[in-house]
């Protein structure tokens, strides 16, 4: 297949109407329709079914997309990296961070990543977890740090940048509050109140239903919000897992924040899609390891640490 062909066929596929995708590709529609039905004859068979009130993909089309879109876009990609490194990082990298902890290693990085391709502008962003993941997998965002652990294979984790104590936030005038550590067997004293759209893996790793002893762990409705979670703590209603650094930045007379002895660190990771690599996002994962902390870029399953 001819580049122009692949280009042609993948464009359709997209937009499904011979007007549409002849003005992306800036040729006429006949040029559309002469370019597909070549190709057609070539492999065999129709991959769009064409009436005069729609276009659509026939079960070959289907397939020949599904395994013909990844490889284009990784052929772009090299094509655009090449370009990029004749001529220097420029453009603009969106970085999610869902903490202020995170921001203040992503200001970091963007200072001296800017220093040394002024070209290329860091725009940060600060999201809620949930959100983080649905603006980087719906292209709004470029990379991000969250905490893990993240499921969907489409998205690369790479170097982990720091690791934070686990803690339960609790009501300031709580017995437990008054405690220099709790066990994760104290999951069971208070309901936990968690943040609402959190995906299923992350809520099970961050708010079990049990301890690891066996016991009930009541979970209260889910708040909208971080600042809605800790006015809920603040008023009695319920705990909810954080870690220490939260106690830090979101210290508030009505809420303590204890930490867990034995429980696991909570890691944090950049995290970018696999179809969203380039030289300028790797060049910038590697200037936020240089600011992370010592204990910084290991790497567990599902990461990937760029070259």
């Amino acid at each position: 297949m001819e580049r122009y062909e692949i280009e042609t066929f993948l464009t359709l596929a997209k937009e499904l109407n011979f007007t549409r995708t002849a003005e992306r590709l800036l040729v006429s529609p006949g040029r559309v329709s002469q370019t597909i039905k070549k190709l057609e004859r070539r492999l065999g068979g129709a991959l769009f079914e064409r009436s005069s009130r729609r276009v659509a993909l026939t079960p070959v089309g289907r397939q020949l997309y599904a395994e013909l879109q990844p490889a284009h876009q990784r052929m772009q990609r090299a094509i655009d990296n090449a370009a990029a490194a004749f001529v220097g990082i420029s453009g603009a990298l969106r970085v999610g961070f869902t903490t202020p902890w995170s921001g203040a290693l992503i200001m970091r990085a963007a200072e001296a990543f800017n220093s040394r391709h002024p070209r290329c502008t860091v725009e940060p962003h600060a999201v809620t977890y949930n959100a983080a993941i649905a603006t980087l997998q719906g292209e709004d965002i470029d990379l991000v740090v969250a905490a893990l652990p993240i499921e969907d294979p489409a998205i690369i984790v790479g170097p982990l940048v720091f690791s934070d104590i686990r803690a339960l936030a609790v009501p300031a005038d709580h017995p437990l509050a008054a405690r220099e550590t709790v066990s994760l067997e104290d999951l069971a004293v208070l309901p936990l109140i968690t943040a609402a759209g959190i995906p299923q893996s992350w809520r099970e790793a961050h708010f079990p239903r049990r301890t690891p002893q066996g016991h009930p762990i009541r979970h209260t409705a889910a708040a909208a919000g971080w600042q809605e979670i800790l006015s809920l703590v603040g008023a009695g209603q319920g705990a909810t897992v954080t870690t220490v650094c939260a106690g830090r930045y979101h210290g508030r007379p009505d809420v303590a924040y204890v930490p867990f002895d034995g429980a696991p660190l909570v890691d944090y990771a950049l995290m970018w899609r696999g179809a969203g690599d380039t030289v300028g996002l790797r060049n910038f994962v590697r200037t936020v390891v240089e600011f992370a902390p010592h204990t910084a870029g290991r790497s567990v399953d599902r990461h990937s640490t760029p070259s």
